[in-house]
């Protein structure tokens, strides 16, 4: 799409004037990585401060993500290091604060800084130990990613493409007592990777809203990462909202990187079924994991920087400003304060 000086000045003052957020950014893998194997301190000013700034960005919610070498035996250990490292980059940098509210959220864009939320991205952490729970809820986590794309003792996860696999599985047990508990302290769920039947089974057991937090449309790119129409509709109908997935495969199928108007395209089909309230942005930025390991980048939006791009895409589609002004961070600010408080 041939953004107009117009429509990338409106976009670009959206961003400036108002409220932006990303409802999932692996930062903390990221920072632990660079602290723990690359010897470095000071990353987030160094690598990231002056980009996320240029995207006008107020929160970023940061999963706690676990390689697959680190499970099961470290996924408690590197969860604990990936906070232990967050810590050390606060008290580098001002400019990033850990908050558990949106009270704090609200207190921290006040006073210039960027707020920082923690999830999970997959429960791996707790093993089937439900009293970690409880841990992780006092050192500032808010958000349950119930899985990552593999199975853990609370569920079963969805591929990114088809495998040779036995029977699937829904929530397990401790996943039903995950989902109780997590309402019970005041988290929110997120279902982003996981799969049909658990999506589901959340459906079934859980009244509060969820959150996909990093997932497209199945109906426009039909991987299992993706949300059906109907799993669009009833994460609406709870209240819950959807963030829009940068990475190219998530986006259109074939080989190739994606635009921003084609990941807009998804936004404009979630505002067909369920309505822009219930749309936000879940860039989920892999590149730099690409990049380190020799492959080709393949984030329709390449950082926060560019991310004005998919707001030009919206407005182009039809959007209006006020509904681009959920989608930049209201939607999601609205979902935290009907679930975390």
């Amino acid at each position: 799409m041939d953004i107009t000086p117009e429509l990338k000045e409106r976009a670009q003052a959206l961003h400036c004037n108002c409220f932006v957020a990303d409802a999932h950014y692996d930062l903390l893998n990221l920072l632990a990585a660079k602290r723990l194997e690359g010897g470095r301190t000071d990353v987030f000013r160094t690598d990231y401060l002056e980009k996320i700034r240029a995207g006008g960005v107020d929160l970023l919610i940061s999963s706690i993500f676990i390689d697959d070498r680190h499970v099961p035996e470290m996924a408690l250990r590197r969860a604990l290091d990936q906070i232990a490292c967050m810590h050390e980059e606060l008290a580098q940098c001002p400019d990033l604060v850990l908050c558990r509210g949106v009270a704090e959220i609200r207190a921290a864009r006040a006073a210039g800084k960027i707020a920082l939320l923690l999830s999970f991205e997959g429960v791996e952490p707790l093993g089937n130990d439900m009293n970690l729970l409880r841990a992780f809820y006092e050192l500032g986590v808010r958000g349950i990613g119930i899985v990552w794309s593999r199975r853990n003792y609370a569920a079963d996860g969805c591929f990114f493409q088809p495998r040779r696999e036995g029977r699937k599985g829904g929530l397990t047990d401790f996943g039903a007592r995950l989902a109780d508990e997590a309402e019970r302290l005041g988290m929110y769920l997120d279902v982003s990777h996981l799969n049909d039947e658990g999506f589901w089974d959340l459906c079934a057991l859980t009244k509060r809203p969820f959150i996909a937090s990093h997932s497209n449309c199945r109906a426009l790119t039909p991987v299992a990462r993706n949300l059906t129409d109907e799993q669009i509709a009833a994460l609406a109908q709870r209240g819950g909202v959807m963030g829009m997935n940068s990475c190219s495969d998530f986006v259109r199928l074939g080989a190739g990187r994606a635009d921003p108007d084609e990941l807009a395209a998804h936004g404009a089909h979630v505002k067909q079924i369920a309505g822009a309230e219930h749309l936000c942005f879940g860039f989920d930025f892999c590149d730099e994991f690409r990049i380190g390991n020799n492959r080709e980048p393949k984030d329709a939006v390449p950082f926060y920087d560019e991310s004005w791009r998919l707001t030009a895409g919206l407005l182009a589609r039809g959007f209006s400003e006020d509904e681009v002004r959920g989608v930049l961070g209201e939607n999601l600010l609205n979902f935290l304060e009907r679930t975390i408080g």
